[in-house]
């Protein structure tokens, strides 16, 4: 279902954390937002990544959801250490090797009082960012929004801040199996999400047996992430 149309932007969209209450277990609300121009084809990345989920043992239609594969949930609750991380690390390939760039938005929950001042900040950032960047959007004929609903405060804000800002766009609800790049926010979350522990703190042990180290983490999968970044 990968199929785009030229001179459109795509953008996938993905979060990690909630809108409840602080605590120490989720500090962080972070949202990352995936930017590709569909002029610019990646069903050769599709294939590939699609061959490599194969040869590792799972089928055609599945959708690599990265915070449970490290902590060894759900599906992967049977998977050696050895496989998840080969797992991992194709979607991460798959993310270097596309034409994509991508931009997160991280706040710390406890500098709100409540979910209304986080979701006005929230709104306020995003919108600050598509109005800095308006000549980038304005290059496309359409700009669209690919979200899974997976949070109503975070699709609200993300109309709201496109709505405000661009005269118009479109909206499509996602499912994770159809669409790679959105798989690649839910990675991008979790890899940012680890940059902070490595700030803060140490790896976990589930962590560890993924990444092995802090400095590994960062050398090989964080590091050369940030070369996607979207400039500031």
């Amino acid at each position: 279902m990968e199929a785009f149309v030229n001179n459109s932007l795509s953008i996938f969209v993905d979060e990690s954390g909630d809108f409840g209450a602080y605590n120490h277990i989720t500090p962080y609300y972070i949202i990352t937002m995936i930017l590709h121009d569909q002029s610019m084809d990646i069903s050769e990345q599709v294939r590939n990544l699609d061959a490599k989920v194969r040869s590792l043992g799972y089928g055609e239609k599945f959708a690599i959801h990265t915070a449970p594969l490290i902590r060894r949930e759900e599906i992967y609750a049977n998977e050696p250490p050895n496989k998840r991380r080969a797992l991992f690390a194709s979607l991460f390939f798959f993310a270097m090797r596309c034409p994509i760039q991508y931009r997160t938005f991280v706040f710390e929950k406890k500098l709100f009082d409540d979910a209304f001042l986080l979701e006005g900040q929230m709104a306020k950032v995003l919108s600050s960012f598509i109005r800095d960047n308006l000549a980038f959007f304005q290059k496309f004929d359409d700009v669209v929004l690919y979200y899974d609903n997976g949070q109503t405060e975070l699709n609200r804000i993300l109309n709201f801040a496109m709505s405000t800002e661009l005269s118009t766009y479109s909206y499509r609800k996602v499912l994770p199996i159809d669409y790679k790049l959105f798989q690649v926010a839910d990675l991008i979350c979790t890899l940012e999400l680890l940059d902070l522990k490595c700030e803060h703190g140490e790896l976990s042990r589930s962590e560890q047996l993924i990444f092995h180290s802090k400095r590994e983490l960062r050398k090989q999968f964080i590091k050369p992430l940030q070369k996607k970044m979207f400039p500031a």
